[in-house]
């Protein structure tokens, strides 16, 4: 018996990869729609947006299930222990990542109730950073690869940079005119909704490392920092 158990535990955790993928498409397609929707002014995809969360939802519930079937009755070592550990954690991050899809169509929806503040650049240069990162920090998963995973992180910075950028140039259009006040304070909520997904990318990214290499690399910046004092 047990020399059938390896070949179905393997059919078992690549059925777990493709759910991760499946989820993670979704989460990816919320984020570009829901910007898409901001952009071009779409109020009627921003209810479609929210309401496409629930799928998100299921197969959270779905994958869990079958990362915590495996732990209990193929009690896994070493890196496959790891990877399903790995994956219970990346799941939370992509549900977590549809949340803020969600957030992100309410935040537009209320926009849209304003005239425009200005025109849209910054923000689908961010939504487009973040949803490489993630698929990036999926594929480095799926593979294995940590230089794709490091790869992750150094984007991170790029997010940052960009989210301070929104920040200050709205701030000067709320100076100039009070009357933008309230709609620029919501696109400043979309920035730091999208930095937000790039930190869940990130940790995934993270995660993808540990699993590999068996090395936390979430706290060497502020190891290397102690260091140099």
């Amino acid at each position: 018996m047990s020399e059938h158990v390896e070949p179905h535990f393997q059919e078992e955790l690549e059925l777990l990869k493709e759910r991760l993928l499946a989820m993670g498409g979704m989460a990816e397609e919320q984020v570009r729609a829901a910007v898409a929707a901001l952009v071009d002014r779409e109020r009627d995809l921003l209810a479609e947006i929210e309401a496409g969360d629930e799928p998100i939802n299921r197969l959270q519930v779905e994958i869990d299930s079958l990362a915590f079937r495996l732990l209990a009755l193929r009690q896994p070592m070493a890196v496959d222990l790891r990877t399903i550990v790995a994956a219970i954690k990346i799941n939370s991050d992509l549900e977590r990542v549809g949340d803020l899809a969600v957030n992100i169509a309410q935040a537009a929806g209320r926009y849209l109730d304003h005239p425009p503040v200005k025109p849209l650049v910054d923000l689908p240069r961010m939504a487009d950073i973040a949803q490489r990162m993630l698929r990036e920090a999926l594929d480095s998963y799926v593979r294995r690869d940590t230089d794709l995973a490091q790869a992750v992180l150094a984007q991170d910075d790029d997010l940052d940079a960009l989210k301070t950028q929104v920040f200050r140039e709205l701030l000067t259009y709320m100076f100039q005119d009070p009357g933008t006040i309230a709609p620029s304070l919501e696109l400043i909520l979309v920035s730091r909704h999208l930095e937000r997904i790039g930190d869940h990318a990130t940790n995934i990214a993270e995660d993808v490392i540990f699993m590999v290499s068996a090395r936390d690399v979430r706290h060497a910046l502020d190891d290397d920092a102690l260091r140099r004092r």
